[in-house]
């Protein structure tokens, strides 16, 4: 057992309701310290630890005693002939490969070393078994055993299902994190799709309620790293209430939305979906101009950073409503200017390179993609009408794809100056969406046409019609980027240039659903 929290108090109710006790390696030494009866295991197997370790407990003498049927006549012949003694509960737990995963300093042999063998198998037969056997992996469980002892003196059928249901979770949590590790040290993505696929992860934290009050919910970690490698972790919360259900949706999207830039970036996030995003010379003037682009929508957002929260950020952002800062780091003077705000600190933003997968619940199953890549590297630019885009507007072009990729599909974002303007998301025809991006900025100045104008625009995925870039070049906008690929692009290109827009083609849908 590598975690013996309770261990000595569990094992004191147990031997006052006449138990006998096995134990091997630690937790024998942790009885024998605490002077509790008990026997080392050997003298049910007869044999001794050998590799290291690696075999003790697998064998017939644990393992019969463990699985056999108490109602099988069969079964209770071998156990005689043998001299197997029947084992009523099993308290195990393994080793923590979790938590060496997470240690830069560990190395490959050290965690090929911290994969439990023995103790998933008497885990797994134990919860085979639990019509006669109860496994406990959890010290959270042990005042339910205890309680239910002191009662009847035994322990219910109803405890016996749900511990074995947990310990079967237990495990394959336990097998998928080492599964995904186990393909990082090759290339995974040349084994696509993967015949199985799991996800493993343990509770961080319940919380309040899920997308809606009513929906009960929870945040899980994934342990993960690769050797030498910092490890991935959740946010942490250093200051305000808990976090709920949809505001960790939302800085995961701001998280990976300014995880775009590699100079000071911020994002305001709403509802999954960017209200404002700006890149500057500092993060505080970043703030300005992504708040300045929807001040409305900006109220009870989540503000994202790529950079160190400071104090002069904190002053500008003090006497706005909003829901949290998340940042790679926080000045403690900005976080005490900021008292009555919920801030985050995240270790680490998103990976640029992507890498990683995403999955998603349907009816009977669930879909595997691959995440992504942000796009702080090179953008697919073929520009496609007679004007060249300048290089201010190629820059915001630029920009604003990287902001489309974030924005619920159908998407259109206008930018100037690295700022968004005004931002369409989530409409069943791209006309729409540009639709409404033009009427947000209508809502924010009583002269829209000055707001939009000499923009860049960007849309995540093609234009079906020529419609769209007459509304924008009436809009103001000068320059557009798109995937490309419609059967009217050569309709969509010559709306272009009546416009005298230009216009690139990056080769590349970024739908996000």
């Amino acid at each position: 057992m590598a975690d013996k929290t309770g261990l000595t108090t569990l094992a004191k109710d147990l031997i006052a309701h006449g138990f006998t006790l096995y134990a091997t390696g630690g937790s024998s030494t942790h009885l024998t310290q605490a002077d509790l009866p008990h026997q080392d295991i050997t003298a049910l197997t007869n044999m001794p630890e050998m590799m290291d370790g690696r075999v003790k407990t697998l064998h017939p003498a644990i393992h019969g005693g463990i699985l056999a049927d108490r109602s099988n006549p069969d079964h209770q012949k071998d156990m005689a002939t043998d001299a197997i003694q029947p084992i009523d509960l099993v308290v195990c737990n393994l080793y923590p490969f979790f938590e060496r995963l997470e240690k830069p300093e560990a190395s490959t042999a050290d965690l090929i070393e911290s994969i439990d063998i023995g103790g998933v198998t008497l885990i797994r037969g134990s919860a085979k078994n639990h019509a006669h056997v109860a496994i406990l992996t959890d010290p959270a469980d042990y005042p339910v055993i205890i309680k239910e002892l002191a009662a009847t003196a035994s322990i219910t059928s109803t405890t016996r299902t749900r511990l074995a249901a947990k310990a079967i979770a237990y495990t394959a949590a336990y097998d998928s994190v080492i599964s995904h590790w186990l393909a990082g040290l090759g290339d995974a993505a040349q084994d696509f799709p993967p015949r199985h696929f799991t996800l493993g992860g343990e509770v961080a934290q319940p919380l309040r309620y899920g997308e809606n009050p009513q929906q009960m919910a929870a945040v899980y970690r994934i342990p993960s790293a690769r050797v030498g490698a910092k490890p991935k972790t959740l946010p942490r919360l250093i200051q305000g209430k808990p976090m709920g259900y949809n505001n960790l949706v939302d800085c995961d999207a701001a998280m990976k939305l300014v995880a775009e830039f590699t100079t000071p970036s911020l994002a305001i996030i709403k509802h999954g979906n960017p209200c404002g995003v700006a890149v500057a010379d500092t993060i505080k003037t970043a703030w300005e101009m992504a708040y300045a682009a929807d001040p409305v929508s900006a109220f009870g957002g989540i503000v994202a950073l790529n950079g160190k929260l400071d104090v002069a950020t904190a002053q500008a952002m003090a006497d706005k409503f909003i829901e949290a800062i998340i940042a790679p780091d926080a000045e403690a003077e900005a976080v005490k200017i900021l008292v009555h705000k919920r801030i985050l600190v995240a270790d680490h933003l998103p990976n640029p390179s992507g890498g990683h997968w995403q999955t998603r619940l349907v009816t009977g199953g669930f879909l595997l993609q691959a995440e992504p890549a942000q796009t702080n590297g090179e953008v697919g630019f073929d520009v496609v009408t007679k004007r060249q885009p300048s290089p201010e507007e190629k820059d915001d072009m630029v920009f604003a794809w990287r902001v489309a990729k974030h924005v619920t599909s159908n998407a259109i974002v206008f930018a100037k100056n690295h700022a968004t303007t005004a931002i369409g998301a989530g409409q069943m025809s791209r006309i729409d969406a540009m639709r409404i991006a033009i009427a947000k900025a209508h809502t924010l100045t009583e002269s829209p046409a000055k707001l939009l104008a000499n923009t860049s625009l960007a849309s995540d995925g093609f234009f079906p019609f020529a419609d769209s870039i007459t509304a924008a070049a009436e809009a103001g906008a000068t320059a557009i980027i798109q995937p490309g690929g419609s059967k009217r692009d050569d309709e969509v290109i010559a709306e272009a240039d009546k416009h005298n827009l230009a216009m690139a083609f990056t080769g590349q849908r970024v739908f996000r659903h």
